[in-house]
């Protein structure tokens, strides 16, 4: 069992990795590697798609390291297997992205990423800290996780889905704020597992047992 960690330059790996990698070693999940190279990816039975940054310039640089992105599709999409987005990586997943002008997404999951635009003035955005998820659907994923525990998120803009079914969690910050959303094979966190402490640890640890 292998689980790849998708590297395309998009922000620090080392606090991902580190966390998969324990995850996996504690619950006997096979190996946890982290590649650019689309063959390692396009065999992979698990994989996450971190991104830290903008959502134009994180797909620009997926889309500059050759093949990757087509032998990802041809992993989840075609083959079906378990994929995780992270930040960006999640909001990538989108038909399109509105920061910085539009830009076109995977659109594996229907929705646009938007601007968050809390109610009350005292919010500051970017939305950076800990925050309580509040759980829409049940999901695997969630096994052992409850409304009310906590996860670190750093973002400006959100994944407004256009099927509510595909929204998992939210955050309350002003407005409703997107936390996870997923269908079939596919789970998108908007906040960092890997700096969530136990909560994060727990959905790294239910991912890579995740068998959809």
């Amino acid at each position: 069992m292998r689980t790849v960690i998708v590297d395309y330059e998009s922000g620090n790996l080392h606090s991902a990795e580190k966390a998969f990698q324990r995850m996996a070693r504690e619950g006997d999940a096979g190996e946890v590697i982290v590649t650019s190279d689309p063959d390692t990816v396009r065999g992979a039975d698990r994989i996450v798609l971190p991104g830290d940054g903008a959502f134009a310039a994180c797909r620009a640089q997926l889309f500059d390291h050759r093949g990757l992105f087509e032998a990802m599709r041809e992993a989840v999409i075609d083959k079906a297997r378990p994929f995780m987005g992270i930040c960006i990586g999640m909001q990538m997943l989108a038909t399109r992205g509105l920061e910085h002008g539009e830009t076109e997404g995977f659109d594996w999951i229907g929705g646009t990423v938007g601007p968050i635009r809390p109610e009350d003035a005292s919010l500051k955005v970017p939305h950076m800290g800990w925050n309580d998820l509040i759980l829409d659907q049940p999901h695997p994923v969630f096994d052992g996780i409850e409304t009310g525990q906590h996860a670190y998120f750093v973002h400006s803009y959100q994944f407004h889905v256009n099927d509510p079914a595909h929204l998992l969690a939210h955050a309350d910050y002003g407005e409703s704020v997107t936390a996870v959303v997923g269908r079939d094979n596919l789970i998108g966190a908007q906040f960092h597992p890997e700096k969530s402490q136990a909560t994060g640890l727990a959905m790294i640890a239910n991912f890579l047992r995740w068998t959809p």
